[in-house]
């Protein structure tokens, strides 16, 4: 079985390469419940993607994404990225977050993102 390391890396690889819905497939289990900040939890995968689908296709320009720092233990992993696009309903955003995850069988069953509005 493939390790955690080599998922998250494979992972961050894909969205950094713009296959974020690609990367949604191949990485969230069915039941996967993400959130943002403290707004409500998206359970379920295919509540899930259409949220990942509305962010992806609202995209008006991307500037660029990167990985600033990963941390792997045990079933957790904690990736901070540092992004740069304009959004439809966003706006323009220059941010910081950190996506906190829990895999499970080679899948993310648990996201939360963190940063600041």
């Amino acid at each position: 079985m493939t390790d955690l390391r080599t998922n998250v890396d494979q992972l961050n690889q894909m969205i950094l390469e713009g296959k974020i819905l690609e990367a949604f497939e191949k990485f969230y289990s069915e039941d996967v419940v993400m959130q943002d900040n403290d707004y409500p939890a998206r359970v379920g995968k295919d509540v899930c993607r259409q949220f990942e689908e509305a962010f992806v296709n609202g995209l008006t320009e991307f500037r660029g994404a990167r990985i600033v720092n990963t941390i792997i233990s045990d079933d957790l992993a904690v990736t901070e990225w540092w992004m740069d696009y304009t959004h439809k309903d966003f706006g323009t955003r220059n941010y910081t977050q950190l996506a906190v995850q829990r895999w499970k069988n080679g899948k993310i069953t648990e996201e939360k993102f963190y940063y600041n509005n």
